[in-house]
């Protein structure tokens, strides 16, 4: 375990770093508790608990957020459930907390070197979502085609067995609402939607006690009524007995009814399912041609988008020249005006300096002559650390009161122009640091550590670099 402020190594035994000396009894405690709520993630994945371990595992990262461990289970779990976007976000994450000797390397190694799979998994993702826009416009029907797609796709993916399930719900075909709730239960046992789906299609196959089916007639124990469910209601009726139930008349009756049935199934009903089935078909083959249509739209913007793309990479590119020149012309006009003051007045470093402010040596560097670069040397060898010291004046007065900005823009020419100051360098990150700008700032302290390593500024710099550094 490392020190979160210094990263120094932490002894077991001990309450306080041995590096920076702070107090890490309650960093102990929480890093503790991270590892009990991934062990806990742990154990529930093993017996595929999925929603239990990633409620633990989000739990963990919460308390340390550099839980590796926890964090790499926790894309494993999603990908398990077919949240590919998901595992690949917490495994980036990862990655970026811990560049070496990192599993999430081989994770999406694996995801990311097949590119069959990465295109399976973006046609999971747009068929998903089209069902969505299904459900909105209440075209359930094609929302449940689309659905039948994903899963032909991806068998895991959780969240489109839950919409199957609920659309099949609505649709009162409670029977495959409750083999595709027990898929998503094979997949999450933990999963409390799949466990309330599967109770309500069970309700409604078997209501109350009676173990039948809503619309069926079930017998009492007596004789006398005959019970039966019409709605959400219960009906109890008597039988009524007469004289032609002890007679042979009721057989010729439901002989009858049974040879009409028989006669409807046999003939009515194979032209109704033709119907039906060509119907149906109809609708697929006009969905599929849409569709097709939309593709063949959908490539065509975005062979217009490459070309559009290509032509503003041009211009940026014509205009990125135009700017060089008019950078070099304005620098050259800098420099001829300060010198022209050192030759009025060697003392008046203020115009001078004010006269150099626009002038940005590195920006032109690859554009200026070689005359204007022995000019510049010349000027800067006579007059440069008394402008160094003017701008760091300046800057270092801008730092103490707080105006960052202006601190950095005159640090930064005083270490253009004498640039072995290390204070200069030093207070220049401190501004960065300040500002919130902590990129820059990591930048600026690694040159101080760099270029004046023994140095006091260097070992406050490493302080500070470590701070971000475990900050981040």
């Amino acid at each position: 375990m490392k020190c979160y402020r210094c990263g120094a190594e932490l002894d077991k035994k001990s309450d306080v770093c041995p590096g920076c000396g702070t107090n890490v009894v309650t960093y102990k405690k929480i890093v503790s508790l991270s590892n009990k709520f991934y062990n806990e993630g742990l154990e529930k994945a093993s017996v595929r608990d999925m929603t239990g371990a990633i409620s633990a595992l989000r739990q963990s990262l919460k308390l340390d957020k550099n839980n590796i461990d926890a964090r790499n289970l926790l894309g494993l779990i999603y990908y398990e459930t077919g949240e590919v976007v998901a595992a690949l976000s917490e495994w980036v994450i990862s990655k970026n907390l811990k560049a070496e000797d990192n599993l999430a390397d081989k994770y999406m190694d694996f995801v990311r070197n097949s590119p069959s799979q990465l295109e399976t998994i973006n046609q999971t993702i747009k068929k998903f979502n089209i069902a969505l826009n299904y459900c909105r416009q209440d075209g359930l029907d094609l929302a449940v085609i689309q659905l039948k797609k994903v899963l032909s796709l991806n068998p895991g993916f959780i969240k489109a067995h839950l919409l199957l399930a609920l659309l099949y719900l609505k649709g009162g075909n409670y029977d495959r609402a409750k083999i595709e709730a027990q898929k998503a239960l094979k997949i999450d046992t933990g999963n409390v939607m799949a466990k309330r789906y599967l109770k309500e299609a069970d309700s409604m196959l078997l209501p109350g006690e009676s173990g039948k089916l809503v619309s069926d007639i079930a017998s009492s124990d007596s004789d006398d009524v005959i019970r039966y469910n019409s709605g959400n209601e219960m009906i109890i009726q008597p039988v009524k007995k007469s004289a032609i139930t002890r007679t042979g008349s009721i057989w010729g009756i439901v002989l009858g009814a049974v040879l009409g049935l028989a006669a409807a199934c046999f003939l009515i009903l194979p032209q109704r399912i033709q119907s039906i089935n060509s119907a149906n078909q109809s609708k697929i083959t006009e969905i599929s041609e849409e569709s097709d249509a939309k593709s063949a739209q959908i490539g065509q913007y975005e062979q217009q988008i490459k070309n559009l793309e290509s032509q503003i990479t041009d211009l940026q590119t014509k205009v990125t020249d135009y700017e060089g020149v008019d950078s070099t012309s304005a620098a050259m006009n800098s420099l001829m005006k300060a010198t022209n003051i050192y030759l009025t007045d060697p003392s008046d470093i203020d115009s001078m300096a004010e006269a150099m402010a626009g002038l940005d040596l590195n920006a032109i560097s690859d554009d200026v002559s070689p005359e204007f670069t022995t000019l510049y040397d010349s000027l800067m060898s006579l007059v440069g650390p008394k402008l160094a010291t003017s701008y760091y004046n300046a800057g270092y007065e801008a730092y103490k009161g707080a105006d960052y900005e202006t601190a950095i823009k005159s640090l930064s020419k005083a270490y253009q122009y004498d640039n072995t100051n290390v204070n200069t360098l030093y207070y220049l990150g401190n501004s960065y640091y300040e500002s919130g700008d902590k990129d820059n700032a990591k930048t600026i302290y690694g040159e101080v550590i760099e270029n004046f390593p023994g140095t006091q500024s260097a070992q406050a710099a490493q302080t500070k670099l470590a701070e971000i550094n475990n900050a981040g």
